[in-house]
Formats: C-alpha cells, sequence, structure tokens
C-alpha cells in the first residue's frame, strides 16, 4: 500500500467525501505514474478516481467498527489540526 495513504476506517467524527476523494486521488496517482493529468490523461484519470472513490465508500460503509482507532490521521484533519493551532 502507498505510504500516503492512511486508513479511514475507524475515525472519529467518520471519513468525509473530501478524505475519501483524496485517498482516492493518492492511489490512483501511485498505481498510474500521473502525478498532474493532462488532457491525455485527464478522463481517464478522473473516472479511476471516481470509481476508486466509490468502492471505498462503499467499502468503509459495510466494514463493521474498528476496535481502536487508526495509528495516523489522515493528511487533511493533520492540516485541519496544525491551522487550528491544536
Amino acid at each position: 500500500m502507498c505510504r500516503n495513504i492512511t486508513t479511514l476506517r475507524g475515525l472519529e467524527p467518520a471519513a468525509t467525501p473530501e478524505e475519501i476523494e483524496a485517498a482516492a486521488r493518492q492511489y490512483v496517482r501511485k498505481v498510474s505514474g500521473v502525478q498532474a493529468p493532462s488532457s491525455r490523461t485527464g478522463d481517464a484519470f478522473e473516472r479511476a478516481v471516481q470509481k476508486v472513490l466509490e468502492a471505498t465508500a462503499e467499502l468503509l460503509a459495510e466494514l463493521p467498527p474498528r476496535q481502536q482507532p487508526p495509528p495516523t490521521l489522515p493528511p487533511l484533519r493533520r492540516l485541519a489540526r496544525s491551522s487550528s493551532g491544536s
């Protein structure tokens, strides 16, 4: 698994759509080798992101709750925490 993708299952509050999309984008970037979609890669890239996003949201909704929270916060929560001064 890509080191930059963090566990979303078990977050309190639950993972947001933005966090799920960020993870999907990171996954598609990693497996495709496309960091910045171009006119040639953009459509395929965005379709892949949408499919991964949908599959991830479905998976998270169907899995039972975790017994412990994930060990690290997703990047969007780390940014929010650092900008709020906590």
